[in-house]
């Protein structure tokens, strides 16, 4: 048990609690928000928000660079769990091509509750806690966001999504600098 309680630190420090991620998701949901402020019909805005995905990746190894994380751990066993973590969120996918086609106004608000509640299973993978508190507190919101927005502000809840990812940011910040402490 103290192993993978070892291995769970280094993914967290050496990987800086998967912040290079979160990172670029604010760009993708800022990218989203401002689809859905454009004067486009509903279907394109769903569209092009699902296509702005595609970015996560070459956005994701770019501030990875940036911050020199890494989450490559040929050594660490739980190394490609994170990785396995992260394919599980495409899984959802067909629910958001239900919502295009059958719900279009609240595909957004199903896209976001999934990026939201996908975060859970880090809290484990980086032992932090924000991940935890954050995958609940996301879905919850945005969930209410949506029910409290008309169809022109359908562009607060991806707003809401880069608003809560930045919080999340913020927290796993502080948690890092915790742990980089505690080695020294």
């Amino acid at each position: 048990m103290v192993e993978v309680h070892a291995w769970r630190k280094e993914l967290s420090v050496k990987g800086k609690n998967g912040i290079a991620f979160l990172m670029a998701a604010v760009l993708i949901w800022g990218l989203s928000t401002a689809v859905f402020l454009l004067s486009l019909d509903l279907y394109t805005q769903n569209i092009l928000m699902l296509c702005s995905s595609g970015l996560m990746l070459p956005l994701a190894i770019l501030f990875s660079r940036l911050l020199r994380a890494e989450w490559k751990f040929d050594e660490n066993p739980l190394g490609s769990l994170g990785l396995s973590l992260n394919l599980a969120q495409l899984a959802y996918f067909p629910l958001i091509f239900w919502a295009i086609s059958a719900s279009p106004g609240d595909a957004v608000m199903f896209f976001a509750v999934i990026t939201g509640a996908h975060f859970f299973p880090y809290g484990w993978f980086y032992d932090g806690l924000p991940y935890y508190v954050m995958a609940p507190v996301t879905a919850i919101s945005v969930t209410i966001v949506a029910a409290l927005v008309s169809d022109s502000s359908r562009w607060l809840i991806p707003a809401a999504m880069v608003v809560l990812l930045l919080v999340l940011i913020l927290w796993l910040t502080q948690d890092y600098r915790r742990k980089v402490a505690l080695q020294k």
